[in-house]
């Protein structure tokens, strides 16, 4: 007879190395490499544009707090580290000190690689849609897409998929024009 398996908690967690790149799903612990050039790339081209105008240029309670890679509690057994995730200032005001965050976001973005698509796809898709994330973003830097998600009715519905040709207003973030294309390192010569 096999003994039941402990489902791992945050605290389990704390005793990772910081080093090593770490999240809480259904109760195990699960690990992922760092992510490549093409990955750290997107990061910091979100904060730039969505970072900027939304957090970096507001004050009060009308802005947003924009992280990278903070990890966030939905459960007692499921805490994920978004590659960024957006909170509106009146629901948060302030983060300081926190971690994890266990205020569930307004906004997650993940980055999409060969050893985490499918999760991000699966896994984190429906437990984000069940914690009432209301917008879920995924980008593809082999591709070079961004495809945007809203939540109704605990669906979540397509809110469009842009490429790198094109210049993009995207929920929540539609009052500024997004330029998929300079999300991306430069396309390699030909």
């Amino acid at each position: 007879m096999e003994a039941a398996r402990k489902l791992k908690t945050y605290e389990d967690l704390l005793a990772i190395p910081e080093d090593v790149r770490a999240e809480l799903h259904a109760g195990e612990i699960v690990t992922q490499p760092g992510g490549l050039s093409d990955h750290s790339r997107v990061q910091r081209s979100m904060g730039h544009f969505i970072g900027g105008p939304f957090d970096d240029d507001t004050d009060g309670l009308d802005g947003w707090w924009i992280f990278t890679e903070m990890d966030v509690r939905f459960t007692r057994h499921d805490v994920t580290r978004p590659d960024l995730a957006g909170w509106r200032r009146a629901r948060l005001p302030s983060p300081a000190g926190m971690r994890p965050i266990d205020v569930v976001p307004d906004w997650i973005c993940e980055i999409l690689s060969p050893s985490n698509a499918r999760h991000d796809r699966v896994f984190k898709a429906r437990l984000y849609a069940q914690h009432g994330v209301p917008f879920y973003w995924l980008i593809d830097p082999a591709e070079r897409t961004l495809e945007a998600y809203v939540l109704k009715d605990s669906q979540w519905l397509r809110a469009g998929a842009w490429d790198d040709t094109e210049v993009a207003r995207v929920p929540p973030f539609e009052s500024v024009e997004l330029p998929i294309g300079k999300l991306f390192l430069p396309r390699p010569p030909t």
